[in-house]
């Protein structure tokens, strides 16, 4: 009953994370460019009372066994890529990725992140940034006089300036794509850091033979989060974790039936 107390409990513990998992989802449905995580499990350890295998008598040996498992446990929390709905703008330099992809983006550390929240401004000096300051990479400036900004699907960025007629070309947006996107980390301000299960960075330019989706302006990917699923989602977890505490209860009660016994 003592191992019923700590499964139950494990389980309680385990939904809790979940939990915790469905309301960051929930609550970054309207965030751009937001990837949604799903919380994974595994079972814990388990007492081999019998061992499957050993020997019966000196000609059989035991088919199944006797195995007590020990509960459970959030073993990893996955960033799903699916594609997030597009909405129109108009803004210039809103930009969205039709495909897989991430745009890359400088931090002050000189470390590289990647994001797909592509709502981009310009800073002081014509740099295009993000809402934070950031530069994207490669950098591209655009010129103060300009009075058009112009990016192709392929990235290219163009621009129209008084007095000429023809778009001079400021600099080329690439995409990083990884072989596992989904072991990439999670930073906060809508960045994610490589990881060593995510692999290198792979860059190339937009819409290419190299599986890069295509740049569309004017144009902003929404959250990936499905509302309706993590609804859903929540509800498993919380009737998954009121069973676990009805193990602790009865494992408890048990406890006071053997405590009353000697009454």
């Amino acid at each position: 009953m003592l191992r019923a107390l700590y499964t139950g409990a494990s389980g309680m513990q385990a939904q809790q994370t979940n939990l915790d998992t469905i309301a960051n989802n929930l609550a970054n449905s309207s965030t751009s460019g937001f990837r949604s995580s799903r919380m994974q499990f595994q079972d814990l350890i388990y007492q081999n009372i019998i061992m499957p295998g050993a020997a019966a008598s000196q000609q059989t040996t035991v088919a199944a066994g006797l195995q007590v498992g020990l509960g459970t446990r959030a073993s990893s929390s996955e960033i799903l890529q699916l594609q997030g709905d597009l909405t129109a703008t108009g803004n210039q330099l809103d930009l969205a990725i039709e495909g897989n992809g991430f745009f890359q983006v400088l931090l002050p550390s000189g470390e590289t992140a990647y994001t797909r929240a592509g709502s981009f401004h310009t800073d002081a000096q014509g740099n295009v940034v993000t809402a934070n300051g950031n530069p994207i990479q490669p950098a591209i400036t655009i010129p103060q006089s300009a009075t058009s900004v112009t990016i192709a699907a392929d990235g290219t960025v163009s621009v129209t300036v008084p007095g000429q007629t023809a778009a001079q070309q400021v600099g080329s947006i690439q995409l990083a794509l990884f072989p596992n996107p989904g072991g990439l980390s999670n930073s906060g301000g809508n960045l994610l850091l490589a990881t060593t299960a995510s692999g290198d960075a792979v860059v190339g330019t937009p819409g290419g033979s190299d599986g890069l989706g295509q740049i569309e302006q004017g144009f902003l990917e929404q959250s990936n989060v499905s509302v309706v699923d993590e609804f859903i989602n929540m509800i498993v977890a919380q009737r998954s974790y009121e069973a676990s505490s009805r193990v602790v209860q009865a494992a408890d009660q048990m406890f006071q039936l053997i405590n009353n016994l000697g009454h």
